[in-house]
């Protein structure tokens, strides 16, 4: 029987998704590609990838690029963090490797934004390194191959997994680092099996109903020679998911709406929103404050926006004011025509509100 990469590497030639538009690209789009594919799906990517590039098509560009429009452009796909990441390892690219992305596994692993499975995977598929990655799909293959139970997020489980990963590479054998065949073309196997192993746990080794009548290593999954697909991965032991509550103020005047910049930090860090308050109590409380004028105020219906790690309650408090004040609400925002507020680095319950104020264009 041929080895588990070879049966991967030959799946994925034949079955494989060989037409993401970040392959083949040069080491900055792959980069960047990695950094949108975690905790994201690549059909959610894809747009995102492609307004990216085309706002910044170089690490040059996006080095010299302000926070506010990297988050603008990013707006939408969550996890702030990642684009803050994104540009300021652009900007130690330019300072410490004249612009160059670092060649060395090391090096990459050094920038911001950048763990180990990750920085593997540029490695692998830009550089053909002979490194093994572990996202979150190939941790559902390797679990359900190798019958490897408990839940990935523990020390010891992850230890295995690992083990398990860098035991299953194919042969380093003519795929080190600058091995060159077909006239000079970069080697390729390695690149193969990572993007075999990221197609194969993203659809069909999926995590419920998987195929494992398309998967090429069936004859010795552990899971499925077991009966055990259903139990393996281990899931994450549940914990009850914090709730929370809060208050947007909705200011608005005729098309125009105020929006405040959050602080670097937390949640939506560098993002605009309307103000937020644990309660509408205090919204009110702070609205009076102002001394603002207004012809009224309209309780929108709630919604919820889930995180990671809580759900948050969301009462949208809309404020209309009689008169646009000549000084700004408080320090630290703008008002803004609801139209330009969608083009600006907002969050995404942000701009589900916006578009439900937004005026029409018989209102204009």
């Amino acid at each position: 029987m041929a080895s588990f990469a070879n049966r991967l590497i030959a799946w994925q030639r034949a079955h494989g998704r060989n037409d993401l538009p970040w392959q083949g690209a040069e080491v900055y789009q792959i980069w960047l590609s990695e950094i949108m594919l975690q905790q994201t799906q690549v059909a959610t990517v894809i747009p995102f990838y492609l307004r990216f590039i085309a706002a910044f098509p170089n690490i040059h560009a996006l080095a010299s690029a302000s926070e506010e429009q990297v988050l603008a452009c990013w707006s939408g796909l969550g996890y702030y963090a990642r684009a803050r990441n994104l540009r300021r390892a652009a900007q130690i690219i330019v300072e410490k490797y004249k612009g160059e992305f670092p060649r060395r596994y090391e090096q990459i692993l050094e920038l911001p934004g950048i763990g180990r499975s990750t920085a593997a995977a540029i490695g692998a598929l830009a550089y053909a390194d002979h490194l093994a990655i572990l996202d979150g799909n190939v941790k559902r293959v390797l679990a359900r191959y190798c019958g490897i139970s408990g839940w990935a997020g523990e020390q010891k489980v992850a230890a295995r997994l690992w083990q398990q990963a860098d035991a299953l590479l194919p042969s380093a054998t003519h795929v080190a680092s600058g091995d060159r065949v077909d006239g000079g073309v970069p080697n390729t196997r390695i690149a193969t099996y990572t993007q075999a192993m990221m197609d194969l746990g993203a659809t069909v080794c999926v995590r419920h109903q998987p195929r494992c009548g398309m998967c090429p290593v069936r004859t010795d999954c552990v899971a499925l020679q077991t009966g055990r697909l259903a139990t393996l991965p281990s899931p994450r032991p549940r914990k009850i998911v914090p709730e929370r509550q809060a208050t947007f103020v909705l200011l608005m005047h005729e098309q125009e709406i105020w929006l405040e910049k959050r602080l670097s930090s937390g949640i939506w860090g560098g993002l605009w929103c309307p103000p937020q308050f644990d309660h509408e109590t205090a919204a009110r409380d702070w609205f009076e404050r102002t001394g603002l004028d207004a012809t009224g105020g309209e309780r929108l219906a709630p919604f919820t926006h889930a995180f990671t790690h809580f759900r948050l309650h969301i009462t949208p408090l809309k404020i209309r004011l009689a008169r646009k004040p000549v000084q700004a609400a408080q320090p630290g925002g703008v008002w803004l025509d609801v139209t330009d507020a969608l083009d600006a680095a907002i969050p995404v319950p942000v701009r589900q509100l916006l578009l439900k104020v937004k005026p029409t264009s018989a209102g204009r």
